[in-house]
Formats: C-alpha cells, structure tokens, sequence
C-alpha cells in the first residue's frame, strides 16, 4: 500500500507541476483556466489519496467544496471569456512581454534616428542656401 501512495503522490506532484508550467505559458485565458481546472482536481486527488491512506472520511466535505470552486470558476471564466472580443483574451507570458518592450524600445529608438538625421539635413540645407545667396 505504501509504494501505491508514493507513486501516487509522485504522479500527482508532477502533474500539479507541469499543470502549473502550463498555466503560465498558456498563451489564452481559457488556457489557463483549464490549466488550473486541472490543478484544483489534482489538489482534490491529492486529498483523496490522503483521506484513503489515512482511512479519514470527515475529509469528504473538503473533496466536495474544493470540487465545487473549481466547477464554478471554470464556468464563470468560461462565461465571461466567451464575450471578449478576439485578441483581447491573450496575455502575455514575461518572455514575450520582455520581447516587446524591446522590440518596441528599437523601433523607438530608429524612429528617434530618423529625427535627428531629418532635422540635421533640414539644417544643412537652409545653411547651403544661406551660402548660394
């Protein structure tokens, strides 16, 4: 039996873990919230497991209201999810948010280049006609 609730509990925790991998990556809301849908059963097997090694039946009200968030916040970021319009529900992973801002500190930066060098030839010009007169 105890071999059965380490490989159990080893199964569970790499699931949490890459459920939560996932969850952060997740390009989309409703990605995330599956992502945690799966995290919040998990934490539910988990408890199951623990109620079964330790042969507790007053953990079975903690399974069914852990059971009953997870079903009502998949349902209500389900719902709300489903009026966004389209590319409004994406948040950025810190990757590609760093990604961005720098792509966008570039464009600023050449923007600002391409001021400078307008600027000097406008000068250069008003001084060359200043000369030929």
């Amino acid at each position: 039996m105890t071999v059965v609730v380490w490989i159990s509990g080893a199964l569970l925790l790499a699931g949490g873990l890459m459920t939560i991998v996932r969850a952060e990556a997740g390009p989309s809301i409703l990605d995330r919230t599956v992502a945690l849908d799966i995290l919040v059963t998990t934490l539910v097997a988990a408890v199951a497991l623990y109620a079964a090694l330790e042969r507790r039946a007053d953990v079975v009200p903690v399974l069914v209201s852990l059971s009953i968030v997870g079903f009502v916040g998949s349902v209500t970021v389900a719902r709300f999810a489903a009026v966004e319009p389209p590319g409004e529900g994406r948040v950025m992973t810190r990757w590609e948010a760093a990604v961005a801002r720098a792509l966008q500190r570039a464009q600023e930066s050449a923007a600002d280049d391409l001021d400078d060098d307008d600027q000097s030839g406008s000068d250069d010009s008003a001084t060359d006609r200043g000369k030929t007169s």
